[in-house]
């Protein structure tokens, strides 16, 4: 196979690192707005730099509810190799990394001493490929695996389907054997497209330019409000000869002295109107409704609270966009993991699996919004009439599924049978006088006994009690 080699990926990473870190600084709140202002100095900018976190709400709005489960139908048993790795900080990094910066890569090395492998999370200025497009695996990978205080390169590694390189700064180039069949180097993506395979950021162009808008309104207002503290004021018909007022004085003193003049006049005090701070807050939720609406979030999310507290059911539908966000990212991230999992199922046992052994593991997630009393109501009628409808239709796992409640075993079990039981007594009570009317007809020869075992059968009884109602029924014959 031919690899396009370290030197051609090491220069594609440099092309994409600029971006990459561009959204970790917008994350980190570590952005700086440099566009020079045509009315505030750049000394005064420099006194109110204002901070928003919209970008990074945006990320963890999504990346905090998307919460990995397990692996079902897990044949080749891929969750030990997880639980060996800290899965609660694994996942969690891994989903956030992707959001940032729409991709990230899993580093999948051999254990020492027979134990499972390792596996750690490259952000994706420190990682690039050549990425197949039907599997969504690499088919060479380069990643900077270790870096000094000044962010320069001290390891770096080159990934292909049979052997890692690895190239330290000050050594010579060593190499293992990859024993998979495919690079140790694992991408998960976020939104990933025929255009842009490597997927999107979470924070996107139109999300950092509203941000960076509704920071220049914030220091705006905060170099108004200065003069907003303390207006201007005037004086009008002042003798030229009379002393000077102190300025500084004359703006925070409570009280201030001015005698007439020989001729009994006095002068004018006045002030003038100072800028109100209305037009500010109203840019500055401008702003944060084309944020919100980008992004998913509501204005709520924002810090704009609203006068009247919503519902439950009006935050949940406010929340759509978030929700099919949340969705669309389980269903690529789910395609990552798998990935992962793959691979680091062959290099724990040695030996290159085809990659169609896995198609029946699937990725299970935790509902994206946590189920309250209302909405696990609605799912045990629902489940209730499903059932009634298709026997079986719903069991404890699909509920398990729609709440992300775990049930009790044999009581979960129960539940709706308990139901149809309860259904039939009431069905029974009901159809008192058609029982009646039936065993009256057997009685006078009317009715065959296999059609009314039939009728009872079709009444809530079962055949073994509708035999037993008939055979203790005395067959009256007509002299």
């Amino acid at each position: 196979m031919n690899y396009m080699g370290i030197g051609y990926l090491s220069r594609k990473l440099s092309m994409y690192k600029l971006g990459v870190e561009k959204r970790y600084r917008y994350y980190s709140m570590d952005d700086k707005d440099n566009v020079r202002s045509i009315v505030t100095p750049d000394s005064v900018k420099q006194m109110y730099r204002s901070v928003l976190e919209w970008t990074a709400k945006g990320v963890d709005s999504l990346a905090d509810r998307i919460i990995f489960r397990e692996f079902a139908d897990d044949d080749f048993n891929a969750t030990e190799i997880f639980q060996a790795n800290n899965p609660d900080i694994f996942f969690d990094t891994a989903i956030q990394s992707a959001l940032i910066a729409s991709c990230c890569f899993i580093y999948i090395m051999p254990g020492t001493d027979d134990s499972l492998p390792k596996m750690q999370v490259i952000e994706a200025s420190k990682a690039t490929g050549i990425l197949d497009p039907t599997t969504f695996l690499l088919t060479e990978g380069y990643a900077v695996l270790e870096t000094d205080q000044n962010n320069n390169p001290t390891l770096e590694a080159y990934f292909t389907r049979d052997a890692i390189w690895y190239y330290p700064k000050s050594g010579e180039p060593y190499f293992i054997d990859n024993p998979t069949g495919q690079p140790l180097l694992v991408p998960i993506i976020h939104r990933p497209d025929a255009v842009r395979p490597f997927g999107r950021s979470r924070i996107t162009k139109a999300g950092m330019y509203h941000q960076k808008a509704a920071k220049r309104t914030l220091e705006r207002a905060e170099v108004t409000a200065e003069f907003y503290s303390f207006p201007q004021k005037y004086v009008l018909g002042l003798d030229p000869e009379a002393d000077s007022l102190e300025t500084w004085k004359a703006t925070v003193s409570t009280m201030l002295a001015i005698a007439k003049d020989e001729d009994n006049d006095r002068p004018t005090v006045g002030q003038f109107t100072t800028a109100s701070m209305a037009p500010f807050m109203d840019h500055l939720k401008m702003y944060a409704s084309l944020f919100a609406g980008g992004s998913g979030l509501t204005l709520d999310d924002l810090g704009f609270p609203s006068d009247n507290p919503s519902s439950v059911e009006a935050i949940k539908a406010a929340h759509e966009n978030l929700r099919s966000a949340g969705r669309k990212a389980q269903r690529s991230f789910a395609s990552g993991l798998l990935n992962v999992a793959y691979v680091a199922v062959c290099l724990r046992d040695g030996f290159p699996y085809s990659r169609n052994l896995f198609m029946n593991t699937k990725i299970k997630w935790e509902p994206l919004f946590e189920a309250d009393a209302a909405m696990m109501s609605l799912v045990g009628d629902g489940a209730i009439k499903l059932n009634q409808a298709i026997p079986g239709f719903i069991d404890k796992e699909v509920v398990y599924d729609w709440t992300g409640i775990k049930g009790g075993g044999s009581d979960a079990q129960t539940v709706v049978e308990t139901n149809q039981e309860n259904d039939k007594q009431a069905n029974r009570i009901i159809s008192t006088y058609e029982v009646t009317s039936l065993l009256e007809k057997y009685q006078k020869g009317v009715v065959s006994k296999e059609n009314g075992v039939k009728l009872l059968v079709s009444m809530g009884y079962s055949r073994t009690e509708a035999s037993q109602m008939l055979e203790t029924t005395e067959i009256k014959v007509e002299e």
